[in-house]
């Protein structure tokens, strides 16, 4: 069973840091800083060097936090449901933690991000890191693990506290995103436990675009319902409208044996 953890209060946490945006077609910079409150002149003096005119698909965008020159705060969060915090130890004395978010409001949620923070038996601040979402968008009702990795040498026992970051609204139809579903899905768990394997097939619905991008997130999860993995699989050739496209790949655990992978399908333009 997923069983909600508290997330940690903003308090003690750090001040949201500057996101991370990837152009896709018919974005303008005037409309990406629309999109996230902050002003053309800030999103343009977090990015020296780019060309208003000339954004090209794919690349990445800083989108600034905190308030604009004319004083507005920036936004808030929509709320997100955190159902669990789970650090699992990895090599050379790392951790790898996991949060799992649930999409509980109508429309679809995107650019994810929380920060990660581990805390030691005596309430100390052993590690801090932020965390983005493998996938755009979270579609409602749906879940998606948000993972990240300490290298350093980290104490045996460690308390994860999460807070979300920044999670925007996604208007319906919007034309950054196209209606693809996940078809003859079948997952096969190693005897051992420690992978498993995602097959299936992507299918655009029409009338679309061409789908130039397209992901399949597969989320791993243990007998108790504890992401273990996950992993992201890209299509490396575009997805016409009404077409199918084949996906075969693995995801590992981190943790204990995995019992159940859930999967989640992103196309763009």
């Amino acid at each position: 069973m997923e069983t909600p953890r508290p997330a940690l209060t903003s308090p003690t946490l750090p001040s949201p840091t500057p996101m991370i945006y990837t152009v896709v077609a018919g974005d303008t910079l005037s409309g990406i800083a629309l999109r996230y409150h902050v002003s053309l002149e800030n999103l343009i003096a977090a990015n020296p060097g780019i060309q208003p005119s000339l954004l090209t698909i794919g690349s990445k965008l800083t989108i600034p936090a905190g308030p604009s020159p004319s004083g507005e705060p920036s936004p808030t969060p929509v709320p997100a449901a955190l159902l669990q915090a789970r650090c699992w130890a990895g090599p050379q004395g790392g951790q790898w933690c996991f949060a799992l978010v649930r999409n509980q409001e109508p429309e679809s949620l995107e650019n994810l991000s929380a920060q990660f923070s581990l805390f030691d038996n005596e309430g100390g601040l052993v590690a801090s890191q932020t965390a983005f979402a493998p996938l755009d968008v979270l579609p409602s009702g749906q879940s998606m693990p948000l993972a990240v990795y300490f290298p350093a040498l980290i104490p045996d026992q460690v308390s994860p506290r999460i807070q979300i970051l920044t999670s925007t609204r996604l208007p319906p139809g919007d034309p950054r995103y196209l209606s693809a579903v996940l078809e003859n899905t079948l997952i096969s768990v190693d005897w051992s436990g420690r992978s498993a394997a995602a097959s299936g097939k992507v299918h655009l619905g029409t009338p679309s675009p061409t789908a130039q991008t397209v992901w399949v997130l597969a989320s791993a999860y243990d007998a108790d319902g504890e992401v273990v993995g996950l992993r992201r699989w890209e299509s490396s050739s575009p997805l016409s409208a009404g077409q199918d496209l084949a996906f075969d790949f693995q995801v590992a655990s981190v943790g204990p044996e995995i019992v159940h992978v859930d999967l989640l399908v992103e196309a763009r333009p």
